[in-house]
């Protein structure tokens, strides 16, 4: 439920691995894999200790998962890993459902699918590009990853600005994460509007968060550095995401950031918060002490304060002070550096737009636990 793929099968795995008969770990392993890629990447978790029977369960629900996907699917996913889709296939025994399940299984066997149709395929085949575009808007097999992350190639080949409007309409159910669409408005910025629209609708369907909440962005100078070696994104288009999620699902929330001192954000929504959080003040030294102190001496504390940051600090971190809860969420790739949990406050390492659902769950696991 909360998108975390590899947490899931990871999870599954380990229930796999324990004695005893497992009564609906099939049917579990059929409902968590989503993708065909995730039948492999199952198997490889299963066998990293070393290759050994496949427990009957286990292939049951791969069975199960196997079925569910059509053969352009699985020569999208069809990878040189490994273990392989066809390794799946032949240890699991899927039963097809059709004539064409049937021939794609044989192709797939024989290493001859079809070539997806995917725009890597089309434009490295030498099509015309604005036509390849738009053909996949139309049909709707451009995936809303390929969408964002194509948008400036699709402006310049001159794609309907209509075409490319309408399938961001159509993202409400995507599992993209909004910082996906932050970074796409700074490459097609003529899009803005409707990216930030596509963005706030995305989130419209997530469970809100009960309660008074304080969000305190790092927008120190560390933050401009990149999320990873890959990729242009940086740890403040991170952060500034999860504070957009927090606009729109907390009950009550104010915005916040840190560098040299704390500055509040105005209240506005989408891309426009993101820009708001980036120029609030500039990004140079990191007190969160010195800012969380000032939070606490001058405005009413909240229910929870969840503070965004690299960890990287001059001045370390106070005891966490909100009613209910401190949240200290760790957007870099490295390992964490400040003390939280000596000053009672809840690490996360990583972020996602599930964050807050997650945080909700947590308090009220803590709250039945103290009753």
């Amino acid at each position: 439920e909360l998108n975390l793929r590899h947490v899931g099968l990871y999870l599954l795995v380990q229930v796999a691995r324990k004695p005893g008969a497992h009564l609906g770990l099939a049917g579990a392993i059929a409902r968590t894999i989503q993708r065909p890629d995730e039948l492999s990447e199952f198997l490889a978790m299963y066998w990293d200790r070393g290759r050994c029977p496949i427990a009957a369960q286990v292939k049951k629900g791969l069975g199960r998962a196997f079925g569910r996907f059509s053969g352009e699917s699985l020569a999208k996913w069809n990878r040189d890993n490994e273990v392989k889709l066809r390794d799946v296939m032949f240890l699991t025994h899927p039963k097809p459902d059709g004539e064409d399940q049937v021939s794609a299984w044989k192709a797939l066997a024989a290493g001859a699918l079809d070539p997806p149709d995917t725009w890597e395929v089309a434009l490295s085949a030498g099509k015309d590009k604005k036509a390849t575009w738009e053909r996949l808007l139309s049909e709707g097999k451009l995936g809303i990853m390929a969408l964002l992350m194509n948008l400036r190639n699709m402006d310049q080949a001159g794609v309907s600005r209509e075409k490319i409007v309408a399938a961001l309409r159509a993202v409400r159910k995507s599992r993209a994460f909004p910082y996906r669409f932050l970074v796409a408005a700074k490459h097609a910025p003529h899009l803005a509007q409707e990216l930030s629209d596509a963005m706030l609708d995305r989130i419209s369907e997530l469970p809100r968060l009960r309660g008074s909440t304080h969000v305190v962005v790092d927008v120190s100078g560390s933050m401009e550095d990149r999320l990873s070696g890959k990729g242009d994104s940086k740890r403040l288009d991170a952060a500034a995401s999860v504070a957009v999620c927090a606009r729109e699902l907390c009950e009550s929330v104010r915005v916040f950031t840190f560098s040299n001192q704390l500055v509040e954000v105005s209240n506005v929504r989408g891309l426009q918060l993101a820009e708001a959080i980036d120029r609030s003040q500039p990004h140079q030294g990191t007190y969160l002490a010195q800012s969380l102190a000032t939070l606490k001496a001058k405005i009413e504390q909240p229910d929870r304060v969840v503070v965004i940051t690299d960890e990287q600090a001059h001045d370390g971190i106070p005891t966490a002070h909100s009613r209910r809860r401190g949240y200290l969420v760790n957007v870099a790739p490295y390992k964490p550096a400040l003390p939280a949990e000596s000053a009672h406050w809840v690490r996360i390492s990583g972020w996602s737009d599930r964050l807050l659902d997650w945080i909700g769950i947590h308090e009220g696991e803590a709250q039945h636990a103290e009753s």
